[in-house]
């Protein structure tokens, strides 16, 4: 029964038991040179993680089947930025390839071969995370699940809500849900339109969801829908806000997800303001993909790597 009590091997390596919140145990091995390995086994993550724990070298665990055990781990320190984390249980449900490896890198993990042979403490090969991405897709194009997915390995998550409430509009409501349910207990949820200082703060990881309707309100509040008041002063006031925005993102200190919808490539909106909408969302995406490390365009559950 896992008691926090170390095994003390002729080889000089020390191994302890950790408890986990699945059936199963884990390991904790230290080596002679003091290198240390963690192992979690399938459907596992550990138990009782509250005090800083000091990095592992090498963690292998079920980051698929468990991100959330990765991100306790990183929440406590034991998963830091040179410890190698090694996807292990993969089955045949995962993603083939070149897919695999693209998922597993969101995590700032990877996956090798059987009979790959580990060297505790060498962390070349550890996949460096994107600080800022950006994901694109249409409507019901699984951009949003996409996004979620490449921050399910990190705790305490702020997810930014855009869209904010709408009394009466049932339909939304069941989107707004279908998004909770999706993702982790441990996430935060603010739904504000004001990314600006949550982007010169620092803390954790953000998820904005997303630009499209940052967009919208925004030229609600220069007055853009309006062709007298676009002239007069309202598309330099939507340059500025956009300007500040992406100025944000490039200054900013945490790991950002953004989304935003993609729609120049269908319909030619039949109002003027539509079109203006149209014009400007395109505009606003592509300044804030400059800035990002990674962009991804989502067409039919498909991830396609735009940058990285």
């Amino acid at each position: 029964m896992p008691d926090g009590r170390e095994l003390a091997l002729l080889t000089g390596h020390r191994v302890r038991a950790v408890a986990l919140d699945a059936p199963g145990t884990g390991y904790a091995v230290t080596g002679p040179d003091g290198g240390r390995l963690l192992y979690v086994p399938p459907g596992g993550s550990p138990a009782g993680l509250e005090e800083p724990v000091e990095p592992y070298d090498l963690i292998l665990a079920d980051v698929v089947g468990r991100p959330d055990a990765l991100a306790r781990l990183r929440a406590v320190g034991a998963a830091g930025p040179t410890t190698d984390v090694v996807a292990v249980h993969l089955g045949h449900d995962v993603p083939p390839g070149a897919e695999l490896a693209r998922r597993l890198a969101a995590a700032g993990a990877r996956a090798v071969p059987d009979g790959t042979t580990l060297t505790v403490g060498a962390y070349d090969e550890v996949p460096d995370v994107p600080r800022r991405t950006l994901v694109l897709g249409g409507a019901r194009s699984g951009k949003s699940v996409e996004a979620e997915r490449r921050l399910e390995s990190f705790p305490d998550v702020l997810y930014v809500a855009t869209g904010g409430t709408r009394g009466g509009d049932t339909e939304w409501a069941a989107r707004v849900c279908a998004h909770r349910e999706r993702r982790p207990g441990s996430w935060r949820t603010a739904e504000t339109c004001d990314l600006v200082p949550l982007l010169e703060d620092a803390g954790p990881p953000l998820l904005v969801d997303c630009l499209s309707l940052w967009l919208t309100d925004a030229m609600d509040a220069v007055g853009a829908w309006d062709d007298a008041e676009w002239a007069d002063g309202g598309e330099r006031a939507l340059r500025d806000r956009m300007r500040e925005l992406t100025e944000a993102v490039r200054a900013t200190r945490r790991t950002l997800v953004a989304v935003s919808n993609e729609v120049g490539s269908g319909i030619v909106p039949a109002t003027a303001s539509g079109r203006r909408y149209r014009d400007e969302l395109g505009r606003l995406n592509a300044a804030f993909a400059a800035e990002c490390e990674q962009v991804l365009l989502v067409v039919a559950g498909r991830a396609l790597v735009l940058r990285s």
